[in-house]
């Protein structure tokens, strides 16, 4: 069963257990994704153009959180922590710092990176591995960590001045 279909049984699910918080986010998570399928001009076929919606939900939801307790709104930060939980349900298992990093690492090395010049080919390759995993921020955040580290360390003294 593909990602939409199981968000569908559950809706129907949480209908029929009254549930209604996990009704009305579920409800949100399949317009969500009709609407991207919409602005793609095509039906989702696989579960990665779905988790990739689900995961900007999951974002927007967690931004959301942070604006509500700046604002001292504590019954829509329980709110929206409530539906974060029911969207990150339906994600892959989140890396772990550590995991990103050795991942960061792997792909380094897979695409012989020397340096900062190659963050992008860094990034291309290691996105579609940790989508829905990690926040994009971090990952490139440790991408630069780890190319600024590796040029340090590749540097000739004569160029260190």
């Amino acid at each position: 069963m593909g990602l939409k279909d199981q968000l569908a049984a559950d809706l129907k699910e949480a209908m029929k257990q009254g549930e209604a918080l996990r009704r009305d986010t579920l409800r949100f998570l399949r317009a969500a994704v009709h609407n991207a399928e919409i602005a793609a001009g095509e039906e989702f076929q696989s579960d990665d153009q779905v988790i990739a919606v689900l995961a900007k939900e999951a974002k927007k939801s967690q931004e959301s959180i942070e604006e509500f307790r700046k604002g001292g709104r504590d019954d829509l930060v329980e709110k929206e922590t409530a539906q974060l939980a029911v969207i990150q349900s339906y994600l892959p298992q989140a890396l772990s710092e550590d995991e990103l990093r050795e991942l960061v690492m792997e792909t380094i090395a897979a695409v012989s990176a020397e340096g900062m010049r190659d963050l992008g080919k860094v990034m291309k390759e290691l996105m579609p591995k940790v989508r829905g995993r990690a926040d994009g921020k971090l990952a490139n955040e440790i991408v630069r960590q780890a190319l600024t580290g590796a040029t340090q360390e590749g540097e000739s003294p004569a160029r260190a001045d």
